[in-house]
């Protein structure tokens, strides 16, 4: 798939820096805004709505939470927290759903509240005007039975300690929400005991910004990757390891390349098996844009097992369904990529899908309601980008045969093949 603009999923009134999907709702939830630059451009946190109809996905705005002066350019999801890095600080959130009946409800999704069906974009362009005439339609649906999101915040903790200017780059909770971990630009990981958001550990990882953060399942690794070349492995605050991708390709030049993302991956139909993925991008820019590389690692023993090129559009965000099946990645120029995690080989592509930097990719995740959002694809991954818009990526699902048959052929083909030896050759049997 080439150089094609998608159809808009989504559009904001405010750059979109990142986007996660609630695995037990549905909810698409995705953030940005201005910034404290007296522009007009408001910060929030936006809860989409997303269907499916057809065979094409639809986003309805469900709430707007405004973030006052503060963009929020990171978040994840825990439960029902998020946790969304604004400037230095990570802030803590608690949504709620709420079913509100009567006519109360239709005068709050009808009086110029951001709350409700305000804006909505189908699978195809065009299908704006029919949206609104749906979205007109529903109102009196809505005096039934509508839902509704209050958000409140009920904790913050200081994330970066930059003199200059204090960022928050990333942010994770452990899978089994005990911990909150964050990197910035002052190259510290600081990990918070969850919820009573007290301190465990701060300690200097990287020499200059951290760029990503993951940890591992079972809380035992924790991978950063720095601007300063480094992709490292800790076990709490002590190095374990670090990693060299390019050891057995004495081509690439030591420091002419840098990591800028890392994510640990499951394998599907494998329980405990764990994989680690990283991008590798140029430090500078030629003439002549060299290649950027995707490599996969074994995750328990952090051995190198597959490096693959993955274009010359430099990448600037990663991400890995939930089955570890697929990788998404996008680049500084707006193009959208799927890749197949055994073999690193890429499965779809949009050239330039936005018109500029992609901040964030989010897979629907193997839940039910993820599943049955999924339709006939066997991947749907979403995308946000600095152009305010919100695109969803399908691969459809690949027609396969069943093993009986493909025996049952290759049996024929084996008589076939004989009864033809037998004729030319006669005696030949």
């Amino acid at each position: 798939m080439g150089k094609w603009r998608m159809p808009d999923l989504y559009r904001a009134p405010f750059p979109l820096y990142t986007i996660k999907v609630d695995p037990k709702t549905g909810w698409v939830i995705t953030a940005g805004g201005g910034g404290a630059s007296k522009t007009g451009i408001k910060n929030a946190v936006h809860f989409l709505g997303l269907e499916l109809v057809g065979d094409q996905h639809c986003a309805t705005l469900v709430h707007s939470h405004d973030t006052d002066t503060r963009a929020t350019m990171n978040l994840a999801i825990g439960g029902d927290v998020i946790a969304a890095g604004q400037d230095g600080r990570c802030s803590l959130m608690r949504f709620r759903q709420r079913q509100t009946r009567g006519k109360a409800a239709a005068k709050d999704a009808g009086g110029g509240s951001e709350q409700g069906a305000a804006r909505r974009r189908a699978g195809k362009g065009g299908k704006g005007s029919e949206g609104a005439a749906a979205a007109r339609g529903n109102v009196s649906e809505m005096k039934d039975n509508t839902t509704q999101i209050s958000v409140d915040t009920f904790g913050e903790v200081q994330s970066d300690l930059n003199p200059q200017d204090p960022l928050q780059k990333c942010v994770r909770f452990s899978p089994d929400l005990s911990l909150l971990l964050t990197g910035g630009t002052d190259g510290h990981i600081r990990v918070w005991e969850y919820p009573s958001l007290k301190e465990k550990l701060d300690f200097k990882a990287h020499e200059g910004e951290i760029e990503d953060l993951d940890i591992s399942p079972n809380n035992k690794h924790l991978v950063t990757v720095g601007r300063d070349f480094a992709c490292s492995i800790w076990s709490g605050n002590q190095l374990a390891m670090s990693l060299c991708w390019h050891e057995k390709m004495p081509q690439i030049a030591a420091k002419s390349y840098r990591y800028m993302a890392c994510r640990f991956g499951k394998v599907e139909d494998q329980k405990d098996t764990l994989r680690l993925y990283t991008v590798q991008i140029p430090h500078k820019r030629d003439r002549k844009p060299p290649q950027c590389y995707l490599s996969k690692w074994d995750g328990q023993n952090f051995l190198p097992m597959l490096t693959n090129p993955c274009g010359t559009e430099v990448i600037s965000t990663l991400a890995v369904s939930d089955s570890g099946t697929f990788l998404g990645l996008g680049t500084v120029t707006g193009s959208v990529a799927i890749y197949i995690a055994f073999s690193l080989q890429k499965l779809y592509y949009v050239q330039e899908s936005h018109g500029i930097v992609v901040t964030d990719l989010a897979f629907l995740p193997d839940t039910p309601k993820g599943q049955s959002l999924k339709g006939n694809n066997e991947a749907a991954m979403l995308s946000v980008a600095v152009d305010c818009r919100c695109q969803m990526h399908t691969v459809r699902n690949r027609r396969s045969f069943p093993i009986w048959l493909v025996l049952f052929f290759c049996g024929l083909m084996v008589v076939g093949a004989v009864l033809l030896l037998q004729h030319l050759f006669p005696g030949f049997i």
